[in-house]
């Protein structure tokens, strides 16, 4: 199947490798700065359709486990599987009380799972960092049971925009994360040969009194600027002051604002 989310650039998105090493690194921090990742999460669980009841389900992209928890606690008589591309993730989510779960290491786009052998594949927030999501969708229609459910939230195009816009004030470089097009996401989901239930864009707005509570919130969850074409370095005192004052043109009474646009998808495996 074509990918139809290319990036605009060759190599827009983030090596895989850097990916797991930021997010391992990140793993100790990672849940005192998610408040943002919860709330997504929550969002997606209150999306499963009313009458799902899985035997066997798949928290993809799980993280330190926090979502693993939660849906062992919600489907007290299913088992549950957690798979993460970061090792050290993995490792932090069998210390805190994840040990009732099976921690796997793995990709989103070649999962190490069989055939038809899960009922339900959550995942949050985590296949934005995935190449290929057309690859993501067949590998959920793959190892899901007729009738069983993929719910996804990622980000999309219109995420970070403020400080997106403030870095292009200072000296133009990549300094952001990329992300896909609400439409690709659209184009992709109606071509998976899923049964399509929801599939929505929300946004998500944050406010911060400065612009290091921002970066430093980004760097604790492992997900500063991954991108190739990359400042190297240390950024300097005059760009840090450049983006400081660039900011605040977007400054609201609440705060700083930094918008994430989320994408919410609920999609069901046909029964034939």
């Amino acid at each position: 199947m074509t990918d139809l989310s290319r990036p605009t650039l060759p190599g827009a998105l983030p090596d895989k490798r850097q990916v797991a090493a930021s997010f391992s690194r990140a793993a100790a921090s990672y849940d005192s700065v998610a408040a943002l990742q919860r709330a997504v999460g929550v969002s997606l669980l209150n999306q499963l359709p009313d009458d799902l009841a899985p035997t066997r389900w798949l928290d993809l992209g799980s993280g330190t486990g926090y979502f693993s928890r939660v849906l062992g606690e919600r489907f007290e008589q299913a088992t549950g599987v957690a798979v993460d591309i970061a090792e050290g993730m993995l490792r932090h989510a069998r210390g805190e009380r994840g040990g009732a779960h099976y921690h796997v290491a793995g990709d989103a786009e070649r999962l190490p799972l069989g055939d038809a052998c899960v009922d339900l594949v959550f995942t949050s927030l985590a296949v934005q960092w995935c190449g290929h999501f057309a690859s993501v969708l067949d590998e959920a229609r793959r190892v899901l049971r007729p009738g069983g459910v993929l719910a996804f939230s990622s980000l999309c195009v219109g995420t970070l925009d403020e400080l997106r816009a403030s870095w292009q004030a200072v000296d133009g470089m990549v300094h952001v994360n990329r992300f896909r097009r609400f439409e690709d996401y659209q184009r992709l989901c109606a071509a998976s040969g899923l049964e399509q239930l929801s599939l929505q864009r929300q946004p998500h707005v944050l406010h911060y009194p400065d612009v290091r509570s921002l970066t430093h919130e980004l760097k604790a969850l492992g997900a500063h600027n991954l991108n190739p074409g990359r400042p190297s370095g240390l950024t300097g005192r005059a760009r840090m002051q450049g983006l400081l004052q660039a900011y605040e043109a977007f400054r609201q009474p609440q705060g700083l604002p930094a918008t994430y646009q989320v994408v919410y998808g609920v999609m069901r495996k046909p029964q034939a």
